[in-house]
């Protein structure tokens, strides 16, 4: 009997780690596809009158030949992305998957693009989800069919990911967007930037399949099973060999790229026509404290024939602006130390110190004593690798950090600000090319939405705020992707942070609840292009002649109006003149949004679609434009030699016209008187501002200030109601390409 008992409960073992090591390879949960478009095209009079408006409008202020503004987002992620797939499940408050075929009936319906493409993480694009990739964009393409005035023109593309554990070695990311669809234009596999956070490799994480599989049982109504199944096929590609020529290189294998550099020689390799944009450069969710792009501008890290933009603004917050504060000071010898606050400005790791110090306090410890331990704690912050510094103080709360790090004066600031990752910084950054001229970054401006449901283009209106911005991130605390082995308890004493990815996932050293307040709808590109055609707004992007949106189609145009030889150049142009500049720019404010949907939009997608996609809210426009309130010109004078001051040399705003409520737009003409008597090289760009409107996230802290300035309370955008957009003022925008004026050479 009690060996029959014996055998019986052995089996029942067995089984039962059967059943849980099925589980941890990841063969009990459903495996996501990329699918295939279900919307017919746009109604050609639809797209007929789009292109009408947008002349209507050029003429009214005096554009004699009006190219085409057509408006896209290069920035899409759908749930083939980890942190998108997160996203989409129940443990996150997701609503399923969105595959790429979301997008393209999204991009064509919802938004009303003109195009768009995808960039879902390199890093997590298997074999598999690569080619169900690419048949989908090729799909998404032929419902618009092979003429040259197709409605949508869908690029196919990749993120690459890179996070580096401290400034020295971060790079951060880059879309790169594929300029054909033809077998011989794809690469046979994307370039990831490798394991994030100094991580060996992404199976360095996971624990073993017993583990994985109890986890995905346990939390299977959360979408366990699936999340098990996910990170199974990521980490079952073999890495592609070191030092091998890429078409040399097995088709299945996963290709990385460790540094910017790397990432250009391998698509020289290649040979396809493609673009490097660089985003989020100052996202201080995974951007460490004190990085800086001064490393980037290297003949190794930066090659101008792939990376000629830049993206200014997206969901994930505005990167334009340069101020002078701090995160942390890096002495020379590398130390760091916190800086003290400034106008304006309050490190995080001198909040981190307050804290510990008013905890001290509290417990009734001598004055002193709690001082030392306040400066202990700022350096344990900024000693942290990994963005780890908040964790040093132990079991805080969103409320405790009031509006530490955070941009204060910034038009809708990207969370824990990187001032010298800015795009005003980059575009001062000046270097000696080795023969006698300039090396800089001249990168043409776009905005993009980096939205993470395959949503192409969510700033067309103000709305659906959990569905249409990442601000289920806060949620990131109760998933595996940001869990801790060891939850830190409340303490007046700061502990030191060592990122040991073996009790921590990649995630969870980062700010997700505090940075999900930050969320926005997102923005968009726009091109002046010849036509509608793939080629023609292709050629677009490579002249730069594009600028960027904070989400409001805008329509906007900077000129030159002396450029010797041609009469006028436009944004994006380089140009050598010897005499003042004369700039003309004008700007055209957006259409005024209708509630609802178009009857196209209704018909081609059905309501239950169109509740699911576009949460029954459309591009839906009037016939009534917002005035453009003013007009701003910033001015740089790149460095001439690398120890040469930045903050002097960005003049913002440099100038400000102001524009009468006139719906037809604001035109102005201006010189620069100083130009040839400061003898330097000069790049202008133009910001066209809307009058003020209530925007998603536009507050997102909802600091209440006391007397001094000080952000004494909060009342953040996360956590609130699905129902609370969390609206608040702001001044929409466009931000034109800059027009470099460049010194004749002797």
């Amino acid at each position: 009997m009690l060996r029959r008992f014996v055998t019986i409960a052995v089996l029942v073992v067995a089984f039962v780690l059967t059943v849980v090591y099925v589980a941890g390879r990841g063969w009990l949960g459903e495996t996501g596809h990329a699918g295939s478009p279900e919307a017919r095209a746009v109604d050609p009079a639809r797209v007929a009158a789009k292109g009408a408006a947008v002349r209507e409008a050029a003429l009214d202020v005096g554009v004699a030949r009006p190219k085409q503004i057509l408006f896209g987002d290069l920035h899409v992620h759908s749930t083939f992305s980890f942190d998108a797939f997160t996203l989409s499940l129940p443990m996150s408050g997701g609503d399923g998957a969105h595959p790429v075929s979301d997008a393209c009936d999204y991009a064509r319906h919802c938004s009303s693009l003109d195009f768009w493409s995808i960039n879902d993480h390199a890093i997590t694009l298997t074999p598999r989800r690569w080619s169900e990739t690419i048949d989908a964009i090729r799909q998404c393409n032929d419902v618009a069919g092979a003429g040259a005035n197709p409605d949508l023109v869908t690029y196919l593309g990749w993120e690459w990911t890179q996070v580096g554990a401290t400034p020295e070695t971060h790079y951060g990311h880059k879309n790169v967007v594929l300029r054909g669809l033809d077998d011989v234009e794809i690469p046979k596999r994307p370039i990831a930037a490798g394991a994030p956070l100094g991580i060996d490799d992404i199976e360095d994480q996971l624990p073993s399949p017993l583990f994985m599989g109890a986890y995905g049982l346990w939390d299977r109504a959360r979408g366990g099973l699936d999340f098990v199944t996910y990170q199974y096929e990521l980490t079952s590609a073999s890495r592609c060999a070191k030092g091998v020529p890429v078409r040399d290189l097995p088709d299945d294998c996963q290709e990385t790229a460790a540094t910017p550099g790397e990432l250009f020689a391998k698509l020289e390799d290649w040979g396809v026509d493609s673009l490097v944009i660089p985003h989020g450069t100052t996202w201080g969710f995974y951007t460490p404290a004190g990085s800086s792009w001064d490393k980037q501008l290297t003949a190794e890290n930066h090659d101008p024939k792939f990376q000629r933009l830049i993206e200014v603004f997206s969901g994930h917050g505005n990167s334009e602006e340069l101020r002078a504060f701090e995160a942390v000071t890096i002495a020379a010898d590398g130390t760091r130390s916190c800086p003290a606050p400034s106008k304006g400005y309050l490190p995080s790791c001198w909040r981190a110190g307050e804290i510990i110090e008013e905890r001290c306090l509290a417990e009734g410890e001598d004055a002193s004593e709690c001082a030392d331990r306040a400066a202990r704690t700022r350096q344990l912050f900024v000693d942290a690798d990994n963005n780890g510094g908040p964790n040093v103080v132990p079991a805080t709360e969103v409320a405790d950090w009031q509006d530490a790090g955070q941009c204060r004066d910034c038009f809708q600031p990207s969370f824990n600000y990187r001032p010298k990752s800015s795009v005003q910084y980059i575009m001062a950054l000046g270097r000696d090319d080795g023969q006698g001229g300039p090396f800089r970054f001249d990168f043409g401006f776009i905005a993009a939405s980096d939205n993470h449901s395959a949503r192409p283009g969510t700033g067309y209106k103000e709305v659906a705020r959990t569905e249409f911005t990442e601000q289920r991130f806060g949620n990131f605390r109760s998933t595996p992707v940001a869990f801790r082995f060891d939850e830190p308890e409340y303490s007046a004493e700061p502990e030191p942070f060592v990122f040991d990815p073996k009790r921590m996932a990649p995630l969870g050293a980062f700010e997700v609840e505090r940075g999900a307040s930050f969320f926005l709808n997102g923005g968009l590109a726009a091109v002046h292009s010849h036509g509608r055609d793939r080629d023609s707004i292709w050629d677009s992007m490579q002249r730069k002649e594009v600028y960027g949106t904070s989400g409001p189609r805008i329509l906007l145009w900077f000129d030159l109006l002396n450029a010797p030889g041609r009469g006028s150049a436009p944004m994006g142009s380089q140009v050598t003149l010897g005499e003042d500049p004369i700039f003309q720019v004008k700007a055209v404010g957006s259409f005024e949004q209708a509630p609802g949907c178009s009857d196209d939009a209704t018909s081609a997608l059905g309501p239950e679609r169109l509740a699911r996609l576009c949460q029954d809210e459309c591009y839906n426009p009037t016939e009534v434009r917002r005035p453009i309130s003013r007009i701003e010109i910033v001015r740089i004078q790149p460095q001439r030699t690398p120890d040469e001051a930045i903050v002097g040399l960005v003049e913002d705003p440099w100038r400000v016209i102001d524009c009468e409520p006139d719906p037809q737009g604001c035109v102005a003409t201006f010189v620069d008187p100083d130009y040839v008597r400061g003898g330097r090289d000069v790049l202008y760009y133009a910001r066209a501002i809307e009058a003020p409107s209530l925007a998603v996230a536009a507050d997102p802290l909802g600091c209440r200030r006391d007397e001094n300035g000080r952000c004494v309370q909060v009342d953040p955008c996360f956590g609130r109601p699905d129902d609370d957009e969390c609206l608040a003022q702001t001044e929409e925008r466009a931000w034109s390409s800059p027009i470099f004026v460049n010194r004749p050479r002797s």
